[in-house]
């Protein structure tokens, strides 16, 4: 599992790569959490394309970014995700506090 920043212009982008499951999820909060401090963008945004596989832990980890850059007053946007990652993110409620995009979202 590993985690590519990009900073562009007021926005902080999170690449996530990989498995995310409890045992990765720690170290990827910390890295996204540290770049939203220290850069305090105006928006967050998480990128699931290259994510093989979520446990509830992405759950907690979009959660806890969205505190976060809600501190800094940004607003979070999670794109790129699969359908069956989708439906887990609405139950869990996310929808209420983020912008949701399919993959199919973002072609075109």
């Amino acid at each position: 599992m590993s985690v590519r920043i990009e900073l562009s212009e007021d926005k902080l982008i999170a690449y996530l790569e990989g498995e995310l499951d409890h045992h990765a999820a720690p170290p990827i909060r910390q890295q996204i959490d540290e770049a939203i401090l220290q850069h305090k963008p105006k928006k967050l945004i998480i990128d699931f394309e290259a994510l093989s596989f979520m446990d509830s832990s992405g759950i907690g980890l979009v959660m806890g970014r969205y505190k976060t850059a809600s501190e800094v007053g940004a607003t979070l946007t999670v794109q790129n995700i699969s359908a069956q990652v989708y439906k887990v993110m609405r139950l869990s409620g996310i929808d209420r506090i983020a912008v949701i995009k399919l993959k199919s979202q973002m072609r075109g």
